[in-house]
């Protein structure tokens, strides 16, 4: 009994030492391909999820409740009946709040250029130096990318290990063929996003997201009434940033993921305080200032 004891004990610290870095769930959905079957789907989807659970993307150690919740939706718009798929994809992921059961909605995007080849029997090969297939690299590039982000919520520009590893991928793509890797091909794609991350222009940005969250967000449960004036005073941090930048893609999807939290936390301050919250948020993300009006009516 002892011995079977220690076995499972082994077992778990193993795990919990090997344990990757993202928790993805897949969701692959082709409801305008009637010739696409549910098998097919669901060994693409099965594919998919094990390549981004099972990959080693960083050298650190973490433990399963540390690992980053992510959600992808692919939706399939076309197949040619073999092996090439075009496709949109959301792309999600999270990030715990410090003694809450309150997760934060971290990056919220949508590719709608995320084509790739895929046959069934052969698998997807990881490679973060050289281009294997699209679909090898738009995964490798978003993994890194959502790992990028959460570290920069946990420590003062602590994402630009992975940027620069997701720039990379970026680079290595652009030869390839396919869409969304390149500069000219317009200012929503991947490479606007990342190029976004690495560009130090976008620094206020990158420091009010470990402000807001390892001294706002995570303090909560401590002191509300503090952590809401912290995260007050440094929302309007973002003021130092240039109008210009505010409309580039990075900062873009960032307010936008987090448009209703900070609608969700001014709400429990005074009126005051909602009215500076109010004219503070229209001012650097007036594209969500209809969410904003629900902090004065």
């Amino acid at each position: 009994m002892k011995k079977i004891i220690l076995i499972l004990f082994f077992s778990l610290v193993s795990y919990s030492l090997s344990a990757q870095e993202i928790m993805a769930n897949v969701q692959v959905m082709a409801p305008q391909i009637p010739n696409l079957n549910k098998r097919n789907i669901d060994v693409l989807q099965n594919a998919i999820r094990d390549f981004i659970n099972n990959n080693k993307w960083t050298n650190e150690v973490y433990l399963p409740q540390e690992r980053i919740n992510c959600n992808l939706i692919i939706t399939i718009t076309s197949w040619d009946g073999n092996s090439n798929f075009k496709a949109e994809a959301q792309i999600q992921s999270t990030r715990p709040v410090y003694g809450s059961g309150y997760n934060s909605l971290m990056f919220n995007y949508n590719d709608k250029a995320f084509d790739f080849s895929f046959i069934e029997g052969q698998p997807i090969i990881f490679s973060d130096q050289n281009f294997s297939s699209n679909i090898s690299a738009l995964l490798t590039y978003y993994a890194y990318t959502i790992i990028g982000i959460d570290k920069d919520s946990f420590s003062n520009l602590g994402g630009n290990p992975y940027f620069n590893k997701a720039q990379n991928v970026v680079n290595f793509s652009q030869n390839s063929g396919a869409a969304g890797w390149r500069a000219g091909e317009g200012l929503r794609n991947r490479f606007w996003l990342n190029q976004n991350m690495l560009d130090n222009s976008f620094n206020v940005l990158r420091v009010f997201i470990y402000d807001y969250h390892r001294n706002g967000l995570d303090k909560m449960q401590e002191n509300k009434t503090q952590s809401i004036n912290h995260i007050l005073n440094s929302i309007g941090l973002l003021q130092q940033l240039d109008k210009q930048k505010m409309g580039a893609l990075f900062p873009n999807i960032f307010l936008a993921a987090k448009a209703d939290e900070f609608v969700n936390i001014f709400k429990l301050s005074d009126i005051n305080e909602r009215i500076k919250a109010f004219n503070l948020l229209i001012e650097i993300d007036p594209a969500n200032q209809n969410k904003y009006q629900g902090l004065i009516l």
